[in-house]
């Protein structure tokens, strides 16, 4: 189990620029991003982590529910935003084009909590790296800037091609590396957010995906996504019957043991374990 869990599976985007939608995003999401990098206009970026700061200290915004998106190490604004996020009630960053352990290494010295963003081919294919840096608690994985790093214009097959509106082979090994590299080092996963916000069917066919799998929570951009993912993740009442029995059930055996024409060991013992806790038991 990792030992960072995010306080539930939707996790939303809020522009740090608008400081009005800080407290409406936190409500309607389990954890919110504030966005100093793309969602900020470079003009606003002052006055956006003034915001950040001003959230903390009135208690708009609870530190353990918020992530602040900082940006790249190498562009100007980086060691701007570190300044403000030290002088801030919040611990919890984001480090956009996470490309080596050293990147996350540098915000470790200063007390904070990593979500390293792996959006990079360098990235992917350090990722391993990345989430062993012990100041690493979770690793998020971004398609479009990966794409456009490729060289390439689309991360999802097009509308008549087959499978569309899912993503393309590269997006999809990149997803599967940075899990496994999460997984490996005992971090969180945070898969990528859905771009097309009209697209629930979509959403939702990810999200149930990505539960299945193991990641910790889906992020997203806008609040009409956060009911979708959050049913994605709820486990239904027959896995909950099923998981709450085979627990019961193992109480009273020590090892492996017969459950209902299956042999119960650890790997069903713990999938058992991850529906309880999504359940909230």
């Amino acid at each position: 189990m990792t030992s960072w869990i995010p306080a539930g599976p939707a996790i939303l985007f809020a522009p740090a620029d608008r400081p009005e939608r800080f407290a409406k995003a936190a409500e309607r999401a389990d954890m919110v991003i504030l966005d100093l990098e793309d969602g900020a206009r470079p003009e606003n970026r002052a006055a956006a982590r003034q915001a950040i700061i001003d959230a903390g200290e009135s208690g708009e915004l609870d530190p353990q529910r918020t992530i602040v998106r900082i940006n790249p190490p190498e562009t100007p604004d980086y060691e701007l935003d570190l300044q403000y996020v030290k002088k801030s009630t919040f611990t919890q960053v984001m480090l956009p084009k996470a490309e080596a352990a050293a990147d996350v290494a540098a915000l470790g010295e200063l007390g904070l909590q990593v979500i390293a963003l792996i959006e990079t081919p360098r990235g992917v294919l350090n990722a391993a790296e990345i989430a062993a840096a012990d100041v690493t608690v979770a690793l998020f994985w971004g398609a479009e800037d990966l794409t456009a790093g490729l060289g390439g214009t689309a991360s999802r097959f097009a509308e008549g091609e087959a499978n569309a509106g899912t993503y393309r082979d590269v997006p999809r090994f990149a997803r599967a590396q940075v899990q496994l590299a999460a997984a490996a080092y005992g971090k969180a996963a945070l898969d990528s957010v859905h771009v097309d916000i009209a697209d629930e069917t979509g959403l939702r066919a990810e999200a149930l995906d990505a539960a299945a799998l193991g990641y910790a929570a889906t992020c997203c951009i806008h609040p009409k996504q956060v009911g979708t993912i959050r049913e994605a993740y709820q486990p239904t009442e027959a896995q909950i019957d099923w998981a709450t029995r085979l627990l019961a059930e193992a109480e009273k055996n020590a090892g492996a043991f017969s459950f209902e024409g299956q042999m119960v060991d650890a790997p069903l013992f713990r999938q058992a374990e991850v529906i309880a806790r999504r359940a909230g038991r």
